[in-house]
């Protein structure tokens, strides 16, 4: 199992390092540039091409079976899903087969009507809450992947 970090703009890092180091998990944190190498020897920073997706793209061509990503990224959820690996998003929240379909449209619905001018707000304020959530549901997504099923 190899525990992918969508890097670029996660707030969680730390909080993936503790959970990967407990469980001894290969860890690599995909980015184009920017941030320091982890402090661990679980840990390698991935610096891919700049560009539009090229982060996401590198990790949808290496994530595989058994493999976790965290990501807020919708899209490469959906893509990691398909390729066998779990995923789980900032906030603790997994992506399942069944519910990626309605959280994808969901989000290309807003998508659409933000193209069309109208203010749709924004995701709420990040704080210590979400960061404990984050916690729990990557030990969750961890748990279910080493039993090789999808979280519940």
């Amino acid at each position: 199992m190899k525990l992918f970090v969508d890097a670029d703009a996660c707030p969680v890092k730390d909080e993936v390092l503790r959970v990967g180091e407990r469980h001894e998990i290969e860890m690599l944190f995909v980015c184009d540039g920017g941030i320091r190498r982890p402090n661990s020897n679980w840990a390698r920073l991935v610096i891919v091409d700049q560009g539009t997706d090229a982060a996401d793209n590198w990790i949808a061509d290496e994530i595989g079976p058994g493999d976790v990503c965290v990501t807020t990224d919708i899209p490469l959820a959906d893509r990691c899903l398909k390729a066998g690996a779990l995923a789980v998003d900032h906030r603790g929240k997994a992506f399942t087969p069944d519910n990626i379909g309605s959280v994808l449209a969901t989000r290309n619905l807003m998508t659409d009507l933000r193209e069309t001018g109208m203010q749709t707000g924004g995701a709420r304020p990040f704080g210590p809450k979400d960061r404990s959530a984050f916690l729990n549901g990557l030990e969750i997504v961890i748990q279910a992947a080493k039993r090789g099923k999808a979280p519940r």
